[in-house]
């Protein structure tokens, strides 16, 4: 689960960290108001969606004037924002953040992340602030420093003055440093965090270190322990089907291809979204059902993949150990016969009753193509679908 970064810097400011004074606008009035507040000279309008890269894209933007807020206010509001990571369509501007203006002498990347090599939260710290770490990874990899922290130690001193060093901050600046690490862990722990980046992390001209920016990524299977982070969840920023999938407790992400996916088990569902990208067409989705999920579950995942609009064909890849293969035939069947069929469907089943799901779908009079393999049934869904185009 992801936010807002003016709900980042709350939480961070929880835990001591230091950001910028700003305040949240939902219409131009509240914007006006908000600079009023924070007295000026300078103001920074920040475009609030959940995507990186608003500043090259014109959402972030300084001005120096209550009038040139408003102004702001007024252009973003309801606008659409399109991003590097947006995609073409980009994504609506329903809230703002009036923050005030900062003093920039450096900017520093920072984030912290879990590790899964080493089971870990990791630092990641440059130099080259402002830019995307991608390009830096790419171009300049010496300007990338990472270290992790050893759970059964927590955080010490050595970790701090390890990012110090790397951002060649000493004095003052490094006892600040070696503070904003032992903080940004105590935050990533206590909340669950899975992603914690401040892009940029900033000295000010007064000699002070500032996270400019925050975006915050929470763990989704650790929600239940935070009904405050649950809160700040902001659906309008979701892909639809995706809100819908939670309900039922599916993985699922929306993605850009043709071909819809319903498969138990994540490894599975990476296997079959690849070998449909191996025989020329895209997946539409990922789609794990999980290892035991009911009759009404498998249901409400094909009308999830059925109401994407992009789908051309549904693939459906079934393995079941634990998932039994005429509980997924029940599902498909009964949702098939409530919504309708409009694309080719391609089922392959193995494992566990698979003889009874296999007879369940061949008694339903559907139009429905069996496979024998993963192969098979890659091959003849994507040519299913280039023949029904």
């Amino acid at each position: 689960m992801n936010i807002h970064e003016y709900q980042a810097k709350a939480v961070l400011r929880e835990f001591g960290v230091p950001v910028a004074r700003g305040i949240p606008a939902f219409s131009v009035e509240e914007a006006d108001k908000a600079a009023h507040q924070l007295g000026g000279p300078i103001w920074v309008v920040k475009a609030q969606i959940h995507a990186g890269g608003r500043g090259k894209a014109g959402g972030v933007k300084v001005v120096k004037s209550i009038e040139d807020v408003t102004k702001e206010a007024q252009r973003l509001l309801g606008s659409i924002l399109v991003t590097h990571q947006t995609g073409p369509h980009g994504k609506q501007v329903n809230r703002l953040y009036i923050e005030e203006g900062s003093t920039i002498d450096r900017e520093f990347y920072l984030s912290a992340l879990v590790d899964r090599t080493t089971s870990r939260v990791a630092f990641v710290v440059s130099t080259a602030g402002g830019m995307e770490i991608e390009e830096v990874a790419r171009t300049e990899p010496e300007k990338i420093v990472s270290f992790s922290v050893d759970p059964a130690t927590g955080i010490m001193p050595h970790h701090g003055r390890r990012a110090a060093k790397a951002l060649g901050l000493t004095g003052d600046l490094g006892k600040q440093c070696e503070s904003l690490i032992a903080k940004l862990y105590a935050a990533v722990i206590a909340k669950d965090m899975s992603l914690l980046e401040i892009n940029p992390l900033v000295v000010t001209k007064t000699g002070q270190l500032l996270c400019l920016d925050a975006k915050i990524g929470f763990d989704d299977n650790a929600l239940y322990r935070h009904a405050d982070i649950v809160a700040l969840r902001d659906v309008t920023e979701e892909d639809e089907k995706e809100i819908e999938a939670s309900k039922y407790d599916l993985n699922y992400v929306a993605l850009d291809g043709t071909i819809g996916c319903m498969v138990n088990g994540a490894g599975l569902a990476m296997a079959t979204m690849d070998i449909i990208k191996l025989y020329g067409e895209a997946p539409a989705n990922f789609l794990d059902v999980g290892g035991s999920a009911s009759k009404e579950k498998v249901s409400a995942a094909f009308k999830i993949i059925t109401s994407d609009h992009h789908v051309k064909g549904i693939l459906v890849n079934i393995f079941g150990g634990i998932m039994r293969c005429d509980v997924i035939a029940e599902g498909v069947v009964a949702a098939v016969k409530e919504v309708g069929l409009r694309v080719p469907l391609v089922v392959r089943l193995e494992g566990t009753n698979v003889a009874q799901g296999k007879e369940i779908i061949a008694k339903s009079n559907l139009n429905v193509t069996s496979a024998d393999d993963l192969d098979d049934a890659a091959q003849k869904i994507v040519k299913a679908v280039r023949e029904s185009a």
